[in-house]
């Protein structure tokens, strides 16, 4: 596979914008570990090779295990997650999923049941940035490391 474009190269201010986002996150005060299992879930539901290798070695570096790494895409199947960890999944599937079927009241408000207000605006940037790259990283075919 070769990679199509190279953003940063290309326009290095959109680039910019997306790392700002970043930047956002990481000074939210959200869990690192969460954070990684944001984008790894998301990752896996989009299909970007590029991320999930990043994203899980990320996670492990955060401590993250690799049984939890290994079961994430089966985590409804076993009790490794917390009720938290849960929900947020749950919520990170749906937004995600969005275009298949919109965030029912039901996975929000299990969220927010789990979640301060801050935390709950964080988690949702959270997701809406993982998707950017993902979308980043498959449009380009950004090369794995």
């Amino acid at each position: 596979m070769k990679e199509r474009i190279n953003i940063l190269k290309t326009d290095p201010k959109a680039y910019e914008a997306m790392i700002g986002l970043e930047k956002y996150i990481a000074q939210s005060g959200l869990d690192k570990k969460l954070y990684e299992l944001i984008k790894t879930r998301a990752s896996q539901i989009n299909g970007c090779a590029y991320c999930i290798n990043m994203h899980t070695r990320d996670a492990m570096k955060e401590g993250e295990t690799a049984q939890r790494l290994f079961l994430l895409d089966a985590w409804r199947e076993t009790d490794l997650y917390t009720l938290k960890e849960r929900a947020v999944l749950e919520l990170v599937e749906a937004i995600t999923l969005i275009s298949t079927r919109h965030v029912s009241d039901e996975i929000y408000e299990n969220a927010k049941a789990h979640l301060s207000d801050k935390e709950m605006s964080t988690v949702i940037m959270a997701v809406v940035t993982i998707n950017g790259w993902n979308r980043i990283a498959i449009t380009s075919q950004s090369k794995l490391d």
